[in-house]
C-alpha cells in the first residue's frame, strides 16, 4: 500500500486531495489490468488506448487550462499529482497524459481564439493526440543551435528541416513545431507553428526504439507549406513560448519520477518483509533498514521540492530555479531509489517483465528529457549567481 499522507500537506487544497484520492482509485481499477507492450505497433496502440481511457475518466481536461489566455489557467499542482499517481500505476499512462499537455501547452499559452477552439477541446476529449517538436539532431539542450527553418512565402511559410526524439511522433494528429524564421543567431528569430500530421511535406523519417517503449520519431519537413493560420503566437517569439511551455511541465517530470520512486519503494518494502534469508526476514538486517530509510528520505525530499515548485507556480511566482531543483532532485533520487529496489530483489530485479525491472527502464530517460540533470545544475547555478550579483549591486560599496 503506497503512502499518500503527502496529500495532507499545506501545498494542496481540498479539491486537490479529493482529486488525488479519486484518481488513485480509478488508476488501480482501470490501469492495473493493462499490458506493458513492446514493438512499435503494439506500443502505438497501447498509447492510443491510454489516451482514450484518460479522456473517458475526465483526466485530460487538466491538460487544457480553463482560462481564456495565459499561464494562470494551468493547475500545476493538479498536473503534478496526476503525473505522480499515473506513474506509480502505469508509466505509459503517465507518458500519454504528459504529452497531451506538453504537446498542446503552447496553444493554451499563446494560441489565438480560433487555434484554441480548433485543437484544445479535441485534446481534452482524447480525439486528437498532440506532440511538441523542439529537439533536432544537432539541437537538444542547446536550443540556440536550432536549424529547422520556415521562410515566408506569400501569406504563409515553407517549412524545411528535421526534428528528432519527438514524443508521440508517428501517432500525433498535430505537432507544435519550432523553426527559425530569419537569419538571427541564437534564440532570436525562432517562431512556433501548428502542423497537422496530414500536411503534405511532413513525413515520419524514422521510428526510434528506446529502453522504455514509447512512441518516438524523427520528423522530416520537405517544402512543407503552412498557411498564415499555422503561426502560433508572434513571429520571432517561439523560443520564449517554448520555455514558457517547459516551465509549466518541467516540475511535472519530477512528479512522474516521484511516482516511479514511490512504486519502487513499495515493492522493496514488500520484498523485504516477505523474503526469508539465513533464517530471518530480509527486513531484519540493518543494511536493509538503512536502504529503506534512504529511500523514504529521498522520496520525501523530492516530494517537498516538487510540490513547493508547483505551489509557487500556481501562486504566479517565477519558478525557473525551483522547477530545476525539483526536476534535478526528483529524477536523480528516483534513479537511486529504483536501483536500490532492484538490488533488494536480487535476480528477480533484472528479470524482464517484473515491476522493478520496468521501473529501472522507465526512470532513466527522465534524467535527460526536458533538460538533462546537467542543464538543471547550470540553471540553478546561474540563477544563484544572478541573485548574488543583484544583492551586491543593491548593497553598494562595503567598507
Amino acid at each position: 500500500m503506497t503512502d499518500t499522507s503527502h496529500l495532507d500537506w499545506p501545498f494542496f487544497d481540498d479539491a486537490h486531495r479529493a482529486m488525488g484520492e479519486s484518481l488513485d482509485r480509478w488508476a488501480a481499477d482501470r490501469l492495473g489490468r493493462l499490458d506493458h507492450p513492446s514493438g512499435t505497433q503494439a506500443v502505438d496502440a497501447a498509447c492510443r488506448e491510454r489516451v482514450a481511457l484518460l479522456a473517458e475518466g475526465g483526466w485530460l481536461r487538466y491538460c487544457v487550462p480553463t482560462g481564456d489566455h495565459g499561464d494562470g489557467g494551468f493547475d500545476t499542482r493538479a498536473i503534478c499529482l496526476i503525473r505522480e499517481t499515473l506513474a506509480r500505476h502505469d508509466g505509459l499512462a503517465d507518458f500519454a497524459f504528459a504529452m497531451q499537455g506538453l504537446g498542446s501547452g503552447a496553444i493554451s499559452l499563446d494560441g489565438s481564439a480560433v487555434q484554441r477552439q480548433r485543437y484544445l477541446p479535441r485534446v481534452a476529449r482524447g480525439e486528437a493526440i498532440a506532440a511538441f517538436a523542439l529537439s533536432e539532431p544537432e539541437a537538444g539542450s542547446d536550443v540556440a543551435a536550432l536549424q529547422c527553418r520556415a521562410h515566408a512565402d506569400g501569406e504563409g511559410y515553407i517549412l524545411k528541416g528535421e526534428k528528432t526524439w519527438i514524443s508521440n511522433g508517428g501517432i500525433a494528429d498535430f505537432y507544435v513545431v519550432f523553426a527559425r524564421t530569419d537569419g538571427e543567431a541564437g534564440t532570436r528569430g525562432i517562431s512556433a507553428f501548428i502542423v497537422d500530421a496530414a500536411t503534405p511535406g511532413l513525413e515520419i523519417a524514422e521510428r526510434i526504439d528506446v529502453i522504455a517503449p514509447h512512441p518516438l520519431a524523427r520528423l522530416r519537413f520537405t517544402d512543407c507549406r503552412l498557411g498564415p493560420e499555422s503561426l502560433l503566437g508572434l513571429p520571432g517569439e517561439g523560443f520564449k513560448l517554448a520555455m514558457r511551455t517547459l516551465d509549466v511541465f518541467r516540475t511535472s517530470v519530477g512528479a512522474a519520477a516521484l511516482g516511479f520512486a514511490r512504486r519502487a519503494a513499495a515493492e522493496a518494502l514488500d520484498r523485504a518483509t516477505g523474503r526469508a534469508m539465513f533464517g530471518r526476514k530480509l527486513a531484519d538486517f540493518q543494511l536493509t533498514q538503512q536502504k529503506l530509510a534512504d529511500m523514504a528520505t529521498a522520496i520525501d525530499a523530492s516530494a517537498l521540492l516538487v510540490y513547493r515548485a508547483a505551489w509557487l507556480r500556481d501562486r504566479g511566482e517565477n519558478v525557473t530555479r525551483a522547477a530545476a531543483m525539483a526536476k534535478l532532485a526528483a529524477t536523480e533520487h528516483a534513479q537511486s531509489v529504483i536501483d536500490a529496489a532492484v538490488q533488494m530483489h536480487g535476480g528477480l530485479g533484472v528479470r524482464s517483465g517484473t515491476t522493478v525491472e520496468r521501473l529501472y527502464r522507465e526512470i532513466r530517460a527522465l534524467r535527460i528529457y526536458e533538460g538533462a540533470s546537467e542543464v538543471q545544475q547550470l540553471i540553478i547555478g546561474r540563477d544563484l549567481l544572478k541573485q548574488e550579483a543583484r544583492r551586491r549591486a543593491g548593497a553598494g560599496p562595503v567598507g
